[in-house]
């Protein structure tokens, strides 16, 4: 059976990385990085079988996405030292349409934070919250693959074996060596 794969993440954790290594090396599945994230109503969750969707912007359709999809797809969930991540967000802000200020001051309804030590605790803010929307969502699910960007090979391998990925997977995990949108 051809699966739906569905990679969830902060952002900020090597998720264009991952995407362009299965891109490259995946050949069993389609692979898209935010393919629908300009998409509202409806259709925003229009996923094919057999395809792998990398998006940290389904931390916030889980509840849709759990009704549609249940426990069928493979759920990933990458992950990179939330630390990191907060100062890379923090680092970005004034990015246009950048996730950590929009839940800084629209989802908190915070000021927009000012200073580097604001941004900092806005971004961490932002993380906590993401991380564990999406550790409640994966509770019940049985196919979870939990992959740190720092050491991506036994997620990588796990993810192979569940979603049934067919391809070269000893250049997808030589792909993750190379990193993308770094900042």
């Amino acid at each position: 059976m051809v699966r739906r794969v569905f990679v969830l993440c902060t952002g900020r954790c090597g998720s264009v990385t991952l995407a362009r290594a299965l891109q490259a090396h995946v050949l069993s599945h389609t692979v898209g990085h935010e393919s629908r994230a300009h998409l509202i109503g409806p259709g925003r969750l229009d996923y094919p079988e057999g395809h792998v969707e990398v998006d940290n912007r389904l931390s916030w359709f889980l509840g849709e996405l759990g009704k549609r999809f249940g426990d069928e797809p493979t759920y990933v969930h990458l992950t990179r030292d939330p630390e990191q991540v907060a100062a890379s967000y923090a680092r970005r802000y004034g990015v246009r349409a950048g996730i950590a200020p929009a839940y800084a001051s629209g989802i908190i309804r915070a000021r927009s934070p000012r200073t580097d030590a604001e941004r900092l605790a806005a971004a961490r803010a932002y993380v906590r919250t993401v991380t564990a929307n999406i550790e409640a969502f994966l509770a019940d699910k049985t196919r979870v693959v939990h992959m740190g960007i720092a050491a991506p090979e036994p997620g990588l391998s796990r993810l192979w074996d569940l979603a049934e990925l067919s391809g070269d997977r000893l250049a997808a995990a030589d792909a993750l060596e190379q990193r993308h949108n770094a900042s």
